[in-house]
């Protein structure tokens, strides 16, 4: 019998993508798996500092981190995608083959060596590194099988005059469909519109390097989910939703989870609390934040609300609760432990900016959605849960551009009293399971993607 694979999983260090490698590395590790995870210094730190005790217990973890710099010092912005992914690219590859020997060294015998490298977008250079090296490569997408398939087909994007190619931007105003099965989707909201112009072109080039050195694109999805888009290349493959053992020594948040949530909600009725949470990197206009603040009084219901704290200062989270504001019934933390905040059973529903690693967290947690998406493909996955899997509704804004408190109360009433929404959201967190349990087809497609890594 071959021995088990050793991989070497590499993030692209936002929270957006660490979070679920590192999932999928502690998938990997149930399964047997030896896993090496490489972490950006800085990153590093931060994680050890949101959760010293965890990274304390590394006896226990089976997980083996390292760590390489990114090329920045710790004051400076790492919140600009173009530097920021230069600065990277500019730093790491050429420290990665030493590193990847120190590993196989440590490990003693062949058997143990590097067998397969997996990484997620922006990190493609450590595909070509593994290449030369005779290291198999695969891609695991922090982001839709939608997005993925955005980016496959880019190319046919450009030459059907569909967005610019210089600029990645729609040449015009219309809806299209990557392929018949999958919903209509404006150009607009493509995964690569709001990280600007510049960004573009060498996001080309990491498509083109992703697609030569990876040989299966990984997504954390199901193929009930988003059919049409798993069937636009056969390299993606399915393995969601990524579930770790909750007893898991590794943590992967830059900030410290408020635990202190979890009792708060014991006290509270089943099915009554309002979770609003917009994820790690979207950051609300002071008038916006001053609606959504008076329209969870004006709910007169129990809320639990997520302000996070400045990605440039951890310190201050840079919002200012406006004068008016009373919020006895809810609770406020810089950070929660979001899978068993949704898993609890006095969680209502659940008001998410729908980055996918939320929408996932919400699809198998069963809990419906009010959806408010920032950016990007945000908008598509808000077109999933509202039109596709009817599992949450939207807020409508003002002639201002604002969600009114107004809005929020009536929206939240309105999917509160919607058994229709309901019940589907518990038939779409089935589905998801069952993907996961033995013989399911996520289940399946990860045996697959572990034995092809064996060879």
């Amino acid at each position: 019998m071959s021995p088990m694979p050793h991989f070497l999983v590499i993030p692209f260090p936002v929270l957006g993508h660490v979070n679920p490698l590192m999932q999928f590395s502690q998938v990997l590790a149930k399964h047997g798996c030896k896993v090496t995870f490489l972490n950006t210094e800085y990153s590093q730190k931060r994680m050890a500092a949101s959760s010293s005790e965890q990274h304390n217990n590394n006896n226990e973890n089976p997980i083996n981190i390292v760590t390489l710099p990114d090329g920045l010092s710790d004051d400076n912005d790492r919140s600009k995608p173009v530097e920021f992914v230069q600065s990277v690219r500019a730093t790491m590859p050429e420290k990665l083959p030493k590193l990847i020997e120190e590993v196989n060294n440590n490990n003693g015998n062949e058997e143990s060596k590097i067998s397969c490298i997996v990484v997620s977008m922006n990190m493609g250079w450590a595909l070509e590194v593994g290449h030369k090296l005779g290291i198999k490569g695969a891609v695991m997408f922090p982001g839709s099988a939608t997005s993925n398939a955005s980016l496959d087909c880019v190319e046919r994007l450009i030459h059907d005059g569909i967005i610019d190619s210089e600029t990645g931007l729609p040449t015009k105003n219309q809806e299209i469909q990557l392929s018949p099965s999958m919903p209509m989707m404006d150009p607009a909201h493509l995964p690569w519109t709001t990280l600007g112009k510049s960004f573009f072109a060498p996001m080309l080039k990491e498509a083109e390097t992703l697609r030569r050195f990876g040989q299966w694109w990984l997504c954390n999805t199901t193929y009930e989910l988003e059919p049409g888009a798993l069937s636009i290349s056969p390299k993606f493959l399915p393995i969601g939703p990524l579930l770790p053992d909750d007893q898991s020594t590794s943590t992967s948040s830059f900030w410290q989870e408020d635990q202190t949530c979890l009792d708060w909600l014991d006290r509270q009725p089943p099915q009554s609390v309002i979770y609003v949470s917009f994820g790690s990197l979207a950051v609300m206009d002071p008038n916006q934040f001053r609606e959504l603040a008076l329209g969870l009084d004006l709910l007169d219901k129990p809320f639990l609300w997520v302000i996070r704290p400045s990605n440039t200062n951890k310190h201050n989270n840079n919002y200012v609760l406006p004068e008016g504001f009373k919020g006895d019934k809810g609770k406020i933390v810089n950070w929660a432990p979001q899978r068993k905040v949704l898993n609890h059973p006095s969680v209502a529903c659940f008001v998410s900016h729908c980055g996918w690693n939320s929408t996932i967290d919400g699809v198998y947690s069963g809990v419906p959605f009010l959806c408010w998406p920032f950016f990007g493909d945000q908008f598509q996955d808000k077109a999933y849960i509202c039109d596709v899997w009817k599992i949450g509704m939207g807020f409508d804004k003002d002639e201002n551009g604002l969600i009114t408190r107004e809005e929020i109360k009536k929206k939240v009433e309105k999917l509160l009293g919607d058994e229709e929404i309901r019940q589907s959201s518990l038939k779409w967190k089935e589905i998801a399971m069952n993907n996961i349990a033995e013989g399911g087809q996520s289940s399946e497609n990860l045996h697959k993607f572990i034995n092809w890594a064996k060879e």
